[in-house]
């Protein structure tokens, strides 16, 4: 299984949903730096499950153990490991699923790849719920890139047909950084909760799910970090974001929107601004040539309605190789789009660190 992110800074994420526990280990953490975990638990309740009506009503405290890597707060340079207990769990809910796939989940896939031995229980390694561990590696991650001046943030920008405001992909308020960094429904614009909310109420009452996308903006980048071909920041960025089961699309700057734009408008003028060099606009989504050149990297991540809804649905009946229905029991989120939010974050995060 792929489940070692980065080359200078890697992350390894294992566990299964209804496993004993989930975790994450990281190598390549600098020795010496002191860690704030009040900072790294703020970002794992943003993601927690069972808070909010808009989320599963699984309940997790999601603390992360740490057995090796840090000492009194502080990084001792030996790979930091961190254990999330499981608590919760019913895995009485998802007894017939090896033989009856959920359609939208990985259940039929991994069953052909791994000859039925692989972990149905709530998904198991392909489950949402192993995002936690990546959460806690983008929380230490982000104090160092701050440390750096380089900050990330996100935030809800539609859930179904219901829009917030996009980033100012030119200047993004530092102020505005800090107040969606600490959201648990993450908007620029606060007056689009309540449309949002009922979305994603109309969904749930339905026995249904809505999907979303969040868009992210990292500032402070410098530069000069990326490569051409493979080794482009898009490319690192967008394998992180990919890591995240419920990503299904991946836009920089304008994004598609710029296949109907001409050369004239979707090129962003140069200008020398306080004795640097900036961009008018920011189409390229502050990366040119695979390389940041300074601006802020912004990005979109398109996030699938959660495929696990209690309306009956047609599958097949693996044993009997015959066509079957399935009604998925279980707790669900009728939209991950909020708890999302830190996820993309937290991969940001890790994506950004390796680059730099």
């Amino acid at each position: 299984m792929g489940a070692t992110f980065g080359d200078k800074l890697k992350i390894t994420v294992f566990g299964e949903s209804h496993g004993g526990g989930i975790g994450v280990v990281i190598d390549g953490l600098p020795a010496g730096f002191k860690i704030d975990t009040d900072k790294v638990l703020a970002q794992m309740a943003r993601r927690a499950p069972g808070r909010d009506k808009t989320a599963t009503p699984r309940k997790e405290s999601d603390l992360p153990r740490v057995l090796s890597g840090m000492l009194d707060d502080t990084l001792t340079g030996a790979p930091l490991c961190a254990v999330i207990e499981n608590t919760n769990t019913r895995s009485g809910d998802y007894g017939s699923l090896l033989t009856h796939p959920r359609p939208g989940h990985s259940d039929y896939a991994a069953f052909v790849k791994y000859g039925g031995a692989n972990d149905i229980r709530g998904g198991g390694h392909f489950s949402g719920r192993l995002t936690a561990p990546i959460v806690f590696a983008g929380a230490v991650c982000r104090q160092i890139l701050e440390s750096r001046g380089i900050a990330i943030a996100a935030h809800i920008q539609s859930v179904g047909s219901v829009s917030d405001e996009l980033f100012d992909p030119v200047s993004i308020d530092g102020e505005l950084i800090r107040r969606l960094n600490s959201s648990s429904f993450a908007l620029i614009d606060e007056s689009r909760e309540d449309d949002m909310r009922r979305e994603i109420e109309s969904a749930r009452f339905d026995g249904d799910s809505v999907g979303g996308v969040i868009e992210c903006a990292v500032t402070g980048v410098p530069a000069g970090f990326g490569g051409p071909l493979f080794g482009g920041a898009e490319g690192v960025i967008s394998q992180a974001l990919f890591g995240i089961p419920a990503v299904k699309g991946v836009e920089f700057g304008a994004g598609f929107a710029s296949a109907a734009l001409r050369g004239s408008q979707n090129n962003d003028p140069f200008r020398v601004e306080n004795g640097r060099v900036v961009t008018e606009t920011n189409n390229c989504g502050g990366i040119l040539g695979g390389i940041t050149d300074g601006m802020p990297v912004v990005f979109r991540a398109a996030i699938k309605p959660t495929p696990s809804i209690s309306q009956p649905q047609r599958t097949v009946d693996l044993e009997r190789m015959e066509n079957a229905e399935i009604a998925v029991k279980g707790r669900h989120d009728p939209c991950i789009v909020p708890r999302a939010v830190p996820v993309v974050e937290a991969a940001a995060a890790v994506a950004i660190i390796n680059l730099i």
